[in-house]
């Protein structure tokens, strides 16, 4: 079992024992009933994280964190994360916010032992959930009677920000345009730029059309395309294992046939099939991982945005900012101006609350904007002068 948990956690089997958090200064006192039998911080963390074994994304969002906090304890203040107090807790927040440079180097593989942790400094946003995540750790670990107390029960609570009213996230119809109208331009003179292309094609449609996060289409298999009276639909499990059937079109279909015959697979998906939804860019069948179909978009949008510079700069810059979840908002978005129901739109994204769907009607601030600015904007400006 020890031997799982480290290879779940992917950190050193064997730290000093003045850092392995065998004698940590938190660890709770013989008297507590234990709920697990790790006896280090490793073993106790890597128990945590096989918690969450079901959901890669949630597993993969918190073994960074829990990486990134046992590496600052051991080898910046040269503790245990069993003997945290409060004040290291606030250091390492002010460490998030200003990481040096050592652990940004551009020279270090994303991944792999000798892998960079940080991209730059982490957006307070960023900050507050990696926070967020460790308290759930510590609390974890309190409640398992591995710890006798949590740093992060100290922590002052913040006043939330104000929620927006909308959604702003997504891409509006003519950007969405642009951005197929300049894909469909790619060369294609070479297999590898065929192969891209016809990837990147098809990615941008499926996730638009179905509204998917980046983890639940890269899950996706042929199986789960189902036809149902005449009709197909798409099954997911998504966030919380929460199931859902997702209705498809025939042009999105049209579009998956295109991009399996392009492999040299049969047009139509095989219902015990296993070939996955997104193949590799030479058409291995093996899936990608959530962030391979992130980093896909996003330099697809960055690509398209190279070329938008030169006939807008606004469009680029917002396109530049863009991401798999945008497209998940542009879908939403654009159902709602379509005059989709709600609560169709509630279940097409699965969402447990309609109050979260309606982030994403725009009409009424759409109406509230043109009533309130129309009587200017027809004696103020002369023709032409608008941007």
């Amino acid at each position: 079992m020890t031997e799982l948990i480290v290879s779940l956690l992917a950190l050193p089997q064997a730290l000093p024992p003045a850092l392995s958090g065998c004698v940590g200064t938190n660890r709770a006192p013989a008297s507590v009933a234990r709920q697990i039998a790790a006896n280090d911080d490793v073993a106790a963390i890597g128990l945590w994280l096989a918690e969450y074994h079901d959901s890669p994304h949630t597993f993969r969002s918190y073994h960074k964190e829990a990486e990134r906090l046992l590496l600052w304890a051991t080898q910046v203040r040269g503790k245990p994360v069993s003997s945290l107090t409060r004040e290291d807790v606030i250091a390492y927040e002010a460490f998030l916010a200003h990481p040096p440079a050592t652990w940004c180097d551009d020279g270090l593989a994303r991944r792999g032992e000798h892998r960079r942790l940080f991209v730059g400094p982490l957006a307070e946003r960023s900050r507050r959930q990696a926070l967020g995540i460790l308290a759930g750790l510590f609390n974890y670990l309190v409640r398992a009677g591995y710890l006798a107390g949590s740093p992060f029960v100290l922590q002052r609570r913040r006043a939330r920000r104000g929620t927006r009213r909308t959604i702003e996230r997504y891409l509006d119809r003519a950007l969405w345009e642009d951005v197929l109208r300049i894909v469909d331009g790619w060369p294609q003179d070479t297999s590898r730029e065929r192969q891209r292309y016809e990837r990147v094609r098809w990615i941008l449609r499926f996730l638009y059309e179905t509204a998917l996060r980046a983890a639940e289409a890269a899950a996706t298999g042929e199986s789960d395309f189902q036809q149902l009276r005449g009709r197909w639909w798409l099954h997911t499990v998504g966030k919380g294992g929460v199931e859902g059937t997702i209705p498809l079109s025939d042009g999105l279909m049209v579009d998956f046939a295109r991009y399996r015959r392009f492999y040299g697979l049969p047009p139509i998906p095989a219902m015990e099939g296993k070939i996955p939804a997104i193949l590799g860019i030479a058409g291995r069948p093996s899936p990608l991982t959530s962030t391979a179909v992130y980093q896909i978009v996003k330099d697809a949008f960055r690509r398209v945005a190279d070329t938008l510079q030169k006939e807008d700069c606004a469009k680029a810059t917002r396109l530049r900012r863009a991401s798999t979840h945008w497209l998940r908002h542009t879908a939403a978005t654009h159902q709602a101006e379509d005059g989709t129901p709600i609560h169709h739109i509630q279940q097409n994204l699965r969402h447990s609350s309609i109050g979260t769907t309606s982030i994403y009607i725009h009409a009424e601030e759409d109406a509230r904007h043109a009533s309130t600015t129309k009587t200017r904007s027809e004696t103020s400006a002369p023709p032409g002068d608008v941007p």
